[in-house]
């Protein structure tokens, strides 16, 4: 394929789909030609089986099924968006992929590790990312994080859960080093950029050109900015 595929993983409330969000804006600063999607989710259909997952009021939802669900949504996402965008040459960044699948059904439910393994060769059509990031905080700040305005059905599994699930994510990290990067995700959402972005130079080379500090500048500004239109908006209404 003529595009990079890169994927973004971590606990709930790692602080992960901020970074994602930060390196995004700074590859279309460079002018690159990205793709940002979110797992389980990223088409129609997609999106529709992530409402099922994620959904409280579904916690009798069996492992088997869970792990199908996911792997029928990857399916789509590969097919449909995936696999045309690095065809195309885009650079693809995926909040979540099968690594997830790993930790959360494997690692933390129980599920047989080569039956996993099997249904991520089927539900990721043998698409595998060029470089996987990890992002890994302690269990208990990424908990209290994620559930700050309400736990959905994963988040509310609790902390030996998400523990779980970190342990599967650092065993995956020990299996696959070359693909598998660990970035730590304690510290300041700025810090935490900095770390992420040398991370990443390797695989996307034009990274390597970034003023991360003027950058940074540049997106707080950003944000004071709409913060103070919908301040203004509000108070019109």
């Amino acid at each position: 394929m003529a595009g990079t595929f890169i994927s973004f993983e971590g606990i709930d409330g790692c602080g992960k789909s901020t970074q994602v969000k930060y390196i995004v804006s700074a590859l279309k600063e460079l002018g690159a030609n990205c793709v940002c999607l979110r797992e389980p989710g990223g088409t129609a259909i997609s999106e529709k089986i992530r409402g099922l997952l994620l959904d409280p009021q579904n916690m009798e939802m069996r492992p088997e099924a869970e792990l199908l669900l996911y792997e029928a949504s990857r399916a789509q996402l590969v097919r449909q968006v995936i696999e045309p965008a690095l065809a195309a040459g885009s650079i693809v960044l995926c909040d979540r992929y099968f690594d997830s699948t790993f930790a959360y059904q494997a690692a933390a439910r129980g599920l047989d590790e080569d039956v996993v393994r099997t249904a991520n060769e089927l539900g990721s059509c043998g698409f595998v990312p060029d470089a996987t990031i990890v992002f890994d905080l302690d269990v208990e700040t990424a908990l209290t994080r994620a559930t700050r305005g309400g736990a959905d059905r994963l988040e509310a599994e609790g902390v030996a859960f998400q523990r779980r699930v970190r342990d599967g994510y650092l065993r995956s990290a020990e299996l696959e080093s070359e693909r598998i990067r660990l970035v730590d995700a304690d510290g300041t959402p700025e810090q935490v950029f900095g770390r992420l972005v040398e991370a990443l130079v390797p695989v996307l080379p034009v990274l390597a050109s970034l003023d991360v500090k003027a950058f940074l500048s540049r997106q707080a500004d950003l944000e004071r900015a709409m913060a103070d239109i919908a301040l203004s908006l509000g108070e019109d209404a």
